[in-house]
């Protein structure tokens, strides 16, 4: 079952950003998104407070999400959050076997 968590980080000053950028520009994001069971790993802004960067990461199982937890990627990832003084805030969502009813609604 597939499992994609929505992370939202907040901090001060732009501190948000600075930690995503520091995250791309290090290597980490490529380094994770090449971790076998990952599917996406991607930050994106909001409109409604330019201090939160949202973070959409998803994988093939919960198995393949534990290994990544244990990797060393999650020291640099916290040493990071801490380094900016970042707080969280995690939504998962999991997978399902339902028919596609909304297609309908999807312009492609």
């Amino acid at each position: 079952m597939e499992i994609t968590i929505n992370i939202r980080y907040t901090g001060t000053g732009g501190n948000a950003e600075k930690f995503a950028r520091e995250m791309i520009k290090s290597g980490t994001v490529d380094a994770i998104r090449k971790e076998s069971g990952n599917l996406r790993y991607e930050y994106y802004r909001t409109f409604d407070d330019p201090e939160t960067i949202l973070l959409i990461d998803s994988w093939v199982s919960q198995e393949a999400l534990d290994v990544h937890h244990a990797s060393p990627m999650m020291k640099t990832i916290t040493d990071l959050r801490e380094k900016y003084d970042l707080h969280m805030t995690a939504e998962r969502y999991y997978s399902a076997d339902a028919p596609q009813s909304d297609e309908k609604f999807i312009k492609k």
